[in-house]
């Protein structure tokens, strides 16, 4: 094996944390990985890996090893992505990590339209509510709802957004009154779960600032399941508008307190695409975020229209 392929799977061994995670990735067994290793800690007559049975762990010049490695692979990546810049037609795989609900009620009816435009093109998306590792986890492009924070990741905004309170109109019939926000302790709030501490709401009107504990029955880290049981009429939800165009439009949920901009998070709300900084984009991600930030304001308007 060649010594770039050897420390390929160094870096992996260490990012997996595992001869059989690496192996996966690789195509190749644990025991495969374990030996191209030794032959690359043979070559350079040091040895990188502690092996337990248990365990793996990076001796001191495996760790300086790995981290020169890294971004000798880094740098190889981009020399990859500049070449593949120069291509005129996109091609090979395009790995896009979404968020759930953005994923499966926008970005998943865009994507035939997507793949008949780049036939070449092949598309694996995930779905999941964490944000994704763009690099550990090779993906390429990650749909976030919030800006990422990290310098080494490029940014671009596709959906300016806002989260509202919607209810179904027989709830809103059969409970008291809302007026002000304070009067949600009368309620039963469908919360987003974000962990095991109290929920709590922030609302803002006029520059002023309100945060409320709320009371919740339930909670989950599901959009879509928060959607289904407002529409039971089972409580009061806290969800991004472009989730809930369709069922306003058509009835099945109101708006509650339009006079305030609510969120559990914070008010800069929006749909980011987020991808690696490199000096060169590739083509497939340059033409995916490009098709995106032309269609999902129309997928949008829609769904809010149906």
């Amino acid at each position: 094996m060649g010594g770039l392929q050897a420390m390929e799977l160094l870096v992996a061994t260490v990012r997996e944390g595992s001869f059989s995670a690496a192996g996966r990735r690789a195509g190749l067994s644990p025991a495969s990985v374990s030996r191209h290793i030794g032959e690359l800690e043979a070559e350079l007559g040091v040895q990188l890996l502690n092996r337990t049975t248990r365990h793996l762990s990076l001796t001191e010049a495996g760790r300086i090893y790995a981290q020169r490695a890294e971004q000798i692979l880094h740098s190889i990546e981009d020399a990859a992505a500049a070449a593949l810049a120069l291509q005129k037609t996109p091609r090979g795989t395009l790995r896009v990590h979404s968020r759930t609900l953005f994923g499966m009620t926008v970005l998943t009816p865009l994507l035939p339209r997507f793949q008949k435009l780049y036939p070449e093109l092949k598309v694996e998306l995930f779905l999941s509510e964490r944000r994704a590792q763009l690099r550990e986890q090779e993906f390429d492009v990650d749909l976030q709802i919030a800006a990422p924070h990290d310098p080494g990741l490029m940014q671009r905004r596709l959906l300016a957004s806002e989260r509202i309170l919607v209810a179904a109109p027989d709830y809103v019939a059969r409970t008291p009154p809302l007026r002000v926000p304070a009067d949600i302790a009368r309620h039963n709030c469908l919360a987003y779960w974000l962990g095991p501490e109290e929920v709590l709401w922030k609302f803002m009107s006029k520059g002023k600032l309100t945060e409320l504990a709320v009371p919740s029955s339930f909670s989950s880290n599901n959009g879509h399941v928060l959607i289904q049981l407002a529409i039971l009429g089972h409580g009061i939800a806290l969800l991004d508008d472009y989730t809930v165009a369709n069922e306003l439009a058509r009835g099945r949920l109101v708006r509650l307190l339009p006079g305030y901009r609510v969120t559990n998070s914070t008010f800069d709300e929006g749909i980011y695409a987020t991808f690696l900084q490199t000096n060169y984009l590739p083509e497939k991600i340059r033409v995916f975020l490009d098709f995106l930030a032309a269609s999902v304001p129309q997928q949008i308007k829609k769904r809010g229209a149906r």
